[in-house]
């Protein structure tokens, strides 16, 4: 998905905040335009082609393009059957290509934020969190022998065979995952050969690659209990150099993973003018890993109901029909809780949801998760 648009608004957070050890508290709102076209990126690798991937190296960073994220979404189910969705994604910002040598500990060439949310389904409560930091005197960082990203005490780590089980770990006020994640699939890799385009700009793509369908055991602690949990994971992963084209205002995107061995990814870029660009794009895995890529056209996404935020007045779809024809899938998508909406400098959607519908015409179910971006920009632009 076209994450590389959140990465960048680090920057503009450091910029207003200042660069701490300690988390900030931001005023307002950032659009993602706002923080996405810096023009202050000559230097950097570039996304222009298909390139080889070589695993498990590349899930650790590539400092030489100036963006890069970690995504981990998923569902769980404790063993009396309660829901819980969650989120914890890292994001990498470089200042410029190179490191300059500096005496300070505290200097730096790389921004980091994270973002850890938890949907507690049965209690009908949703938590999100956020923590930016720089990565000089081991507040935060990546590596990739062994595979390591983190912020804080917030990471996401594996040094097994081809960097698995992944080890999530995260906690604040009273919430927090300790996961195991172990990949059932190869990687899909997305567009092109992992070469993801996000507007006819040469440059303006990111190499992405996704680990659809993760095994997932561990425990999740909210309200003073600890459950052990079982479910499936979803890894997205993404590195470039880009900036948002003109005319875009947000995205809407969509992992789906099926109990019939099929997962979806599908992004819908959203234009000022109401229309969706050319370059929607996305996936369909299938059991045996097999995976046709998919284009605006093959996908009809229809918006079958509304939710308006209490804090940033937001309207947000929130209930979904996602038709491919050329797979015979008719998919109906609604969110665990209608409010999973991130309140951050950057606002934004993205929330566990069920799935229901059929393939070939036979029943299938499934979990996936939704992010919705742009909407409380388009809301404030109206004020």
């Amino acid at each position: 998905m076209p994450r590389y648009c959140l990465a960048p608004i680090l920057l503009a957070l450091l910029a207003l905040v200042g660069c701490t050890a300690e988390q900030p508290r931001v005023g307002g709102s950032i659009s993602v335009a706002e923080a996405v076209n810096s023009d202050d990126n000559a230097d950097f690798a570039r996304a222009v082609e298909p390139r080889t991937f070589v695993f498990p190296r590349d899930h650790g960073p590539h400092p030489e393009y100036q963006t890069e994220w970690w995504y981990y979404t998923g569902n769980l189910t404790a063993a009396d059957g309660r829901h819980f969705g969650y989120q914890l994604t890292f994001f990498r910002r470089s200042l410029r290509p190179f490191p300059v040598a500096r005496a300070s500990a505290w200097a730096t060439h790389q921004l980091y934020m994270a973002h850890f949310a938890l949907t507690d389904t049965v209690g009908g409560r949703f938590y999100a969190f956020e923590r930016f930091s720089r990565d000089g005197a081991g507040l935060a960082g990546a590596e990739g022998e062994p595979f390591r990203v983190f912020l804080e005490d917030w990471s996401a780590s594996g040094d097994g065979p081809d960097r698995m089980p992944m080890r999530l770990q995260a906690a604040q006020d009273g919430v927090a995952i300790d996961l195991r994640l172990a990949s059932q699939k190869p990687p899909v890799l997305q567009g092109d050969r992992g070469l993801s385009q996000k507007g006819p700009t040469e440059g303006n793509a990111s190499y992405y690659y996704s680990l659809t369908r993760m095994a997932t055991d561990g425990t999740v602690r909210v309200g003073g209990e600890s459950y052990a949990v079982t479910g499936l994971s979803w890894m997205d992963r993404e590195w470039s150099t880009s900036a948002l084209e003109v005319g875009m205002v947000g995205w809407d995107w969509f992992s789906l993973q099926l109990d019939d061995g099929y997962e979806v990814m599908f992004y819908q870029l959203r234009r000022s003018d109401g229309g969706v660009s050319p370059f929607t794009a996305g996936s369909l895995a299938a059991p045996d890993g097999e995976t046709r890529p998919l284009t605006s056209d093959d996908v009809r996404l229809d918006a079958l109901d509304v939710w308006r935020s209490p804090r940033s007045d937001a309207v947000y779809p929130s209930r979904w029909r996602l038709h491919i024809p050329a797979a015979d899938l008719m998919l109906e998508i609604e969110p665990r809780l209608a409010d999973q909406e991130l309140p951050f400098a950057v606002t934004y959607w993205e929330g566990a949801v069920r799935i229901a519908g059929t393939r070939n015409g036979r029943p299938v179910r499934g979990d996936g998760y939704v992010e919705m971006t742009g909407y409380a920009e388009q809301m404030a632009r109206q004020d």
